[in-house]
């Protein structure tokens, strides 16, 4: 099987979509639009090498927290220049195939990329095309002609490549200035193969291409929620950790980890939301690795086995059972804390408290019960 790199274009400012960020790194469908590019590659390829703007590292960490990617390499004045910075980035990786793409065409598909693949089999160069189905006109001076659509094929990425032939292209034609890759294989005089590119694989350039692509993402949504609970008992100490927070109380929760009930069942609903399981599972209380571990940790690999698996945790409500401590002067601390923890706006995440009225264990302040719900989008 040969060795596939994405080389993932992202330098760019983006400025017609508006907004405050550069177009990669606004949030599309509750993910930066930069990760939803890169996700489309992660079962294609080998390697994935993003190509970002200088200035962009801080946006770059965020948007691909927790994903498989080579450190990302700076972008240079021109398209032509980023694409070169990349693919010398690639060299000491030796991939056999590249795919050339724009980050601003986050809604490629799995089929897209294996048909570009495939044909890189019988060609140097493989380019996804579409017919021109609109009717064009061009206005000179004042009058209007309708010009012929026979011939006419847009053209979309990933372009496909072999790696060494698209290489020695860009550094041979390095002084042209070109917008597509494509162009330089014909330079090169590549053997280049068409594939069907597809109507989806929009690039995404105004603020009316973005709520074009939230309706095609919301399109195929699924929704899954899970249920965590998770209760720990009383011990010498002088305070508890409940949803990240640090509170004084009287005594401690016992347990293996840090013993935060909240944390514990929000953990447990992710992993039940996409069936992973549950905490003792993946870290297991025999394990002295998790000995007064901090229980973000165990949520935060949570987190990631479901962007792992395709989903996004898009909100939670939890409900912490206890007579004491009082929950009401943490609940906002704690609200932050778990968004931080989850990637999202604090409105998503809701924290209540309530006592059994004396009854119970945690009536008799034995101890903290916790349960959790979390909601996962899946698209």
């Amino acid at each position: 099987m040969p060795k596939v790199a994405a080389l993932i274009v992202a330098a760019g400012r983006g400025e017609r979509a508006g907004g405050a960020l550069p177009k990669q790194y606004r949030a599309l469908a509750r993910r930066p639009m930069l990760r939803w590019s890169a996700q489309a590659f992660a079962s294609h390829a080998a390697l994935i090498q993003v190509v970002i703007g200088v200035d962009q590292v801080r946006e770059y960490e965020t948007a691909m927290l927790g994903l498989q990617c080579l450190s990302p390499v700076g972008g240079g004045p021109t398209r032509q220049q980023s694409v070169r910075n990349g693919l010398e980035g690639l060299v000491k990786h030796k991939p056999d195939l590249v795919l050339i793409h724009d980050a601003a065409r986050p809604l490629v598909s799995s089929a897209l990329i294996a048909r570009a693949i495939a044909a890189l089999a019988d060609a140097d160069a493989a380019i996804p095309l579409l017919p021109v189905a609109d009717t064009l006109r061009r206005k000179t001076n004042e009058a209007w002609t309708t010009i012929s659509r026979d011939g006419l094929m847009r053209a979309q990425t990933p372009q496909g490549f072999h790696f060494d032939a698209i290489l020695k292209a860009h550094r041979e034609f390095a002084a042209r200035d070109l917008t597509d890759d494509m162009a330089l294989a014909e330079l090169a005089g590549l053997k280049i193969a068409a594939v069907l590119g597809e109507d989806s694989t929009m690039k995404i350039t105004t603020p009316e291409d973005f709520a074009t692509a939230e309706r095609l993402l919301g399109a195929g949504s699924e929704f899954r929620t899970g249920f965590g609970f998770d209760a720990h008992r009383f011990a010498a100490g002088d305070h508890v950790w409940l949803c990240g927070v640090r509170i004084p109380h009287d005594h401690a929760l016992e347990g293996h980890s840090d013993a935060d009930a909240g944390l514990h069942a929000l953990t447990d609903a992710i992993l039940g939301a996409i069936g992973a399981g549950d905490i003792g599972q993946h870290f297991p209380p025999t394990d002295s690795r998790w000995r007064g571990a901090p229980s973000s940790l165990f949520l935060e690999h949570a987190v990631k086995l479901a962007r792992d698996a395709g989903g996004t945790v898009v909100h939670c409500d939890i409900t912490l059972i206890c007579e004491r401590p009082k929950i009401a002067p943490h609940r906002e601390a704690m609200r932050r804390r778990i968004a931080e923890i989850l990637g999202f706006d604090v409105a998503r995440v809701s924290v209540k408290a309530t006592t059994t009225e004396g009854m119970g264990f945690t009536g008799r302040r034995e101890g903290i019960a916790a349960q959790a719900i979390a909601t996962v989008r899946f698209t």
